[in-house]
């Protein structure tokens, strides 16, 4: 039998989740002006890891945001280019990796590591807590020595 209220309430349920899961996301983006308007503009369309993965400059990113935009993404010229400051900032070419907030994506893609590895590194800080610097991750089981340490100047904690 079809209870449109089960169905309302189920619904409500997973909007509460999504919206949790937003904020968590936004959460973990690194500090910085223009972070709460990243949140909103890019994370309500797709999560963080399609961006954090990337290091583009100035010119790609105006590009990318400019593209979602023309997708439905809804912001003013003042959010926009607060937007494209922030991901140029944190996520441009001489950006560094927040290794203790990083994706698996973010970590295979800028540090070069498999999808072990990458799954070895948040195992292991969801284990062991936050990492103080680049030595501590060669703790880290299945770990490529000399790729952390050539990745080293790259990395923030």
């Amino acid at each position: 039998m079809f209870h449109p209220r089960a169905c309302v309430l189920a619904l409500l349920a997973v909007c509460g989740l999504l919206a949790q899961t937003a904020d968590d996301e936004a959460k973990q983006l690194p500090e910085g002006s223009g972070r709460e308007v990243t949140a909103k503009v890019c994370i309500n369309c797709h999560d963080a890891g399609n961006f954090r993965k990337v290091r583009l400059d100035r010119d790609e990113w105006e590009k990318e945001v400019g593209i979602m935009m023309d997708n439905g993404a809804k912001a003013t010229d003042e959010e926009l280019t607060q937007v494209i400051d922030y991901l140029v900032v944190n996520f441009g070419p001489k950006s560094k990796i927040y290794v203790n907030t990083a994706p698996l994506g973010e970590l295979k893609a800028v540090l070069g590591l498999t999808a072990a590895q990458a799954v070895a590194i948040v195992d292991y800080r969801e284990t062991n807590g936050k990492f103080q610097n680049w030595r501590d991750l060669l703790k880290v089981p299945q770990m490529d020595a000399k790729r952390i340490e050539e990745k080293k100047d790259i990395m923030a904690f």
